[in-house]
């Protein structure tokens, strides 16, 4: 949710005109998140939130804007989308695919509580469970193909700024720290090649759960967002990233009380398998793998804007590294019922 296309008041009056949603009174962007441009927006009506999207079609939007709109019918706490006069969700503003959405109440944490934990695992369990019944389907656009080609985009670089290092300081200790790198992205991407999960439990997922992706007041889920990573894959990789996100501690390993408070709840609103249990040690870096790869791309290919955030890879590279280390341990943060 950065700002990287401007609009302004009478391109959003004319936007709004639309919409039965009465006059403009004001607006602001928003700096949280990387990929679209958002803006909070009052009106007589009400408070809203307009994205304008930066790489998705107005052909893709409607799974995206129906799934959210068949998950707030169905008991989940998410934006509905708001229809424009013509019955659609989305249309055209300054030649970018937008849409106007509820502005949903309370705020995201920044420090997680089991609290918090258990509240992300029993929502998100529930959008698995009653999202059987939404018939949209999209494949995940940063599944394992996409991940493969990051990797072979960016092997090339990490080398090349690799080389460049020693001419430009004999000590720098960044070389084998990029060294490093080079090898655990080669090798981790080998490894996961190897298991294609194809057994494993589909569905519709949000596939960005993360902590700036969900509303609190205080301890009580008031809200998710940002769908528009959701696709149809494996659910239990979206319990992957959302574990890798709010169950971790600083320096990436996992808190396993937390974690295993989340799967419980998830697993009380959608039972897990003994498949997902075995393959969840692996599926865990998957995700890790996934999110060091899209920041990595962020950091060697910045996105222009008025307003932008990028987010630090090394975060997950820590958090890939720690499941590494933990995988002995994994198994303990998992509902004993399940065999």
């Amino acid at each position: 949710m950065s700002v990287y296309t401007s609009v302004t008041q009478s391109q959003l009056e004319c936007f709004l005109s639309n919409y039965d949603v009465g006059s403009l009174v004001a607006f602001e962007g928003i700096s949280a998140g990387i990929e679209n441009t958002n803006y909070f927006v009052e009106s007589s009506a009400g408070h809203y939130v307009l994205t304008l999207f930066e790489a998705l079609s107005l052909s893709e939007l409607p799974y995206f804007l129906n799934l959210m709109a068949f998950l707030n019918e169905h008991g989940i706490p998410c934006a509905h989308p708001i229809a424009a006069k013509d019955g659609y969700y989305s249309r055209e503003l300054n030649n970018k695919p937008a849409t106007l959405v509820q502005r949903l109440q309370g705020s995201s944490v920044e420090v997680t509580s089991v609290a918090h934990c258990q509240a992300i695992g029993a929502v998100l369990g529930k959008m698995h469970r009653v999202s059987e019944g939404f018939d949209g389907a999209r494949n995940n656009s940063r599944g394992f193909q996409w991940r493969n080609t990051a990797a072979k985009t960016l092997l090339p670089l990490m080398f090349k700024k690799r080389c460049k290092k020693p001419c430009q300081d004999q000590g720098d200790s960044q070389v084998p720290e990029i060294e490093n790198d080079m090898r655990v992205l080669e090798e981790e991407l080998h490894r996961q090649s190897l298991y294609h999960f194809s057994d494993l439990p589909q569905g519709v997922i949000h596939a960005d759960l993360f902590r700036d992706n969900a509303l609190f007041s205080g301890e009580n889920l008031t809200g998710v967002i940002d769908f528009y990573y959701a696709c149809n894959d494996m659910l239990l990789y979206d319990v992957a990233v959302a574990v890798n996100d709010w169950c971790v501690q600083q320096d990436g390993s996992l808190d396993f009380y937390k974690a295993k408070q989340l799967l419980m709840n998830y697993h009380a609103e959608r039972p897990l398998s003994a498949i997902e249990r075995r393959a969840w040690p692996l599926m865990l870096r998957v995700a890790a793998l996934r999110f060091w790869l899209s920041r990595l791309m962020d950091l060697y290919f910045p996105r222009e804007g008025e307003i932008t955030q990028s987010k630090d890879p090394v975060v997950f590279k820590y958090i890939l590294l720690a499941r590494m280390n933990e995988a002995l341990q994994l198994d303990d943060v998992w509902p004993s019922a399940v065999y």
